[in-house]
């Protein structure tokens, strides 16, 4: 925590630094896509002068995909940034959907070198989701930069969680660029119950848990959730201008089925779909931004899945028309709300055959599928998640970064 109060203590003399110039010269930063007006939100991969002379003479490791860029750099790669720097990368380890972002949800991603740059890439995606010891052998420090969505079941997390464990075992130093969560206004959903952990759901939080990758990766050491309860040597490099109440207009999208901001704000309220037969419009320009099925029961706004390079090779119902909601008007203030699977539930008639195998472990629990099944309403359901919520909420407290 010291390394962190320090890195605070920097970012705080040039957040100070950075408001004076504004002013000096008079700069207007138009606001995001949200409608907002403020100073410059700088993420840490944006603040070189806290963390470069951490890497002067290592050998490094980056932990990152198409989200690590430099936004006050034209979103210039943090790769190209380091490089450009004189700092050693020695590999790249990539997540779900690879170092470009351009594979499908749960593609395999396998070992590769860069066409780009040379450097190596080391898969922590499939079979393999964790550096193992070998990998670490030829590495000094590693970074890790990603821009996260805030919700459970978005796997850069677990990634996360495992290249800790992994740095802790090692013995390496993990230094985390943080960036805003644009879904940390609110918290909400159901908490994981531990019967029910994967890949999908590691840690024992809400669906939406408002918190950033560094504020989560401190909660993850400071409650022991590592295995054998190691803690991990970290160091985060926080947000400039931004704290939780503000949106953020995300500078690259963030996978292939999140492209724009709505996107972002309804996928707490879409991904359960996942766990149906229900589309969110995979194989659409538009996905996680509306939702249908194969038959006119459903609603009248009507789209067809396509396979689409880099986004969804096989979406689901492909060529089948889908009958559904168009949710692409909705405001950017929206959130979670469990109206549209229960109105699809109803409309399906199918009572437990409307889930699928995968609708629990995305819910962290099978008691939200029970009480869908019981028929009991949002309201009902979402006072049950309160007494869990609020024990979250106190003890999320301990951890924030940002007010």
């Amino acid at each position: 925590m010291k390394q962190v109060k320090l890195i605070f203590l920097i970012t705080f003399l040039c957040t100070l630094a950075h408001h004076s110039l504004l002013a000096q010269h008079k700069i207007v930063v138009k606001g995001t896509s949200f409608g907002t007006e403020s100073a410059a939100i700088l993420p840490g991969a944006d603040q070189g002068q806290l963390y470069l002379s951490l890497l002067k003479g290592k050998k490094v490791a980056l932990i990152t995909n198409q989200t690590g860029v430099l936004t006050q750099k034209n979103n210039l790669h943090l790769v190209d940034f380091l490089m450009e720097n004189d700092i050693t990368i020695q590999k790249i380890f990539v997540p779900e959907h690879g170092f470009r972002g351009n594979a499908d949800a749960g593609e395999v991603i396998k070992n590769d070198i860069d066409k780009e740059t040379g450097i190596p890439l080391v898969s922590l995606y499939g079979s393999n989701k964790k550096p193992s010891p070998e990998a670490l052998m030829d590495v000094d420090v590693l970074i890790f930069d990603f821009q996260d969505v805030g919700l459970r079941f978005y796997t850069y997390i677990s990634t996360m969680h495992y290249v800790m464990e992994a740095c802790a075992e090692q013995g390496k130093p993990l230094i985390i660029l943080d960036r805003p969560n644009p879904n940390a206004d609110y918290i909400d959903g159901p908490m994981l119950d531990p019967k029910y952990r994967s890949f999908v759901g590691m840690h024992e939080i809400p669906v939406i848990h408002g918190l950033t990758m560094g504020e989560l990766a401190q909660m993850i050491n400071g409650e022991g959730w590592l295995k054998n309860k190691v803690k991990a040597d970290i160091t985060v490099i926080p947000v400039a201008n931004w704290d939780h109440s503000m949106p953020y207009s995300l500078p690259v999208k963030p996978s292939p089925n999140l492209p724009n901001d709505i996107s972002i704000r309804l996928y707490p309220s879409l991904c359960f779909f996942e766990g149906t037969d229900i589309s969110v419009g995979r194989g659409t320009y538009f996905p996680f931004q509306v939702y249908g099925a194969p038959d006119p029961k459903y609603g009248e706004f009507t789209f067809t899945p396509k396979s689409i390079q880099g986004m969804s090779k096989h979406p689901p119902h492909e060529d089948q028309l889908c009958y559904g909601t168009d949710l692409r008007e909705e405001p950017l203030s929206h959130q979670f709300t469990l109206s549209y699977l229960l109105e699809m539930y109803q409309k399906s008639g199918k009572k437990e055959k409307f889930f699928n195998n995968f609708f629990d472990k995305l819910a962290g629990t099978d008691q939200l599928r029970k009480d869908i099944l019981a028929g009991k309403s949002a309201a009902e359901i979402k006072a049950s998640w309160k007494p869990a919520l609020d024990k979250y909420k106190t003890m999320r407290q301990k951890y924030l970064l940002y007010k």
